[in-house]
């Protein structure tokens, strides 16, 4: 990674369970994390913890309140090195029982906070290159029930990075997509807080259990790196194998 004091990272969804553990690795690497999240409470404990400097309560489905943090975060530092999204939701309901509001909001969430992400970065970033990092689903690449509204918000991203790609390719941008399975964290309490529903979750997985945060941390943070350097255009499926893998239990 970067070293302070040669650019900046800006992680958006700062204070979840996954941009949590983006912001301790990169803090870890001494790089300089610019952190932005809804809850200022929470920006300010996480900023705390990490003793990092500058960070922003915004809407990240706000394009101008991105592009105001993306420039400033520029001025600051000289260089954005790299824009991760991890905003998003998990909303689970079948396609006739979804209200038009519901819909609006899972599409705002998830995909207009990836739109804003790669605009602004992609407009900070087109003299000295950078990496992108959205976060979509293994529900985008595999037909799970009532994810409808979800899948499609995911998927979404996917086609969105994968075009940027290849638009800003010639200014050695990076685009990537990590595409997790379902993961501990405060998002997925509803499902996690259960025992049944929570053992249930675990054998859907091939390995046979859930995720954890730094796991999908750690893919990110490479993706920012320079040892991804010649990486762009990927989803990268961080899922205990439940988008790609069907086996059966064996004695």
């Amino acid at each position: 990674m970067h070293k302070a004091n040669e650019g900046a990272y800006i992680v958006l969804g700062a204070t979840g369970g996954i941009g949590s553990a983006v912001c301790r690795r990169l803090a870890a690497s001494e790089s300089e994390v610019v952190m932005a999240a809804r809850n200022r409470e929470r920006l300010e404990h996480l900023a705390g913890d990490l003793g990092a400097g500058f960070f922003k309560s915004l809407d990240a489905t706000d394009f101008d309140e991105v592009e105001a943090l993306t420039q400033e975060a520029q001025q600051r530092y000289g260089r954005v090195l790299g824009v991760v999204n991890c905003v998003g939701s998990m909303f689970l309901k079948a396609a006739h029982m979804t209200r038009g509001a519901e819909w609006r909001g899972t599409l705002s969430t998830n995909l207009d906070s990836a739109f804003a992400a790669v605009r602004s970065g992609a407009r900070v970033m087109r003299r000295n290159g950078g990496s992108v990092v959205l976060m979509s689903s293994a529900a985008a690449r595999i037909g799970l029930a009532n994810h409808e509204a979800i899948a499609a918000a995911k998927a979404g991203i996917i086609g969105l990075a994968q075009s940027a790609s290849a638009t800003y390719a010639a200014k050695n941008i990076r685009f990537n997509v990590v595409a997790p399975g379902l993961v501990d964290t405060p998002l997925a309490a509803g499902i996690t807080r259960s025992p049944v529903m929570k053992k249930a979750s675990e054998a859907m997985h091939p390995l046979g259990r859930i995720g954890q945060p730094d796991e999908i941390a750690s893919v990110i943070e490479w993706l920012l790196s320079s040892d991804s350097s010649w990486v762009t255009g990927q989803v990268i499926g961080v899922d205990g194998g439940l988008s790609s893998v069907r086996c059966r239990a064996t004695a």
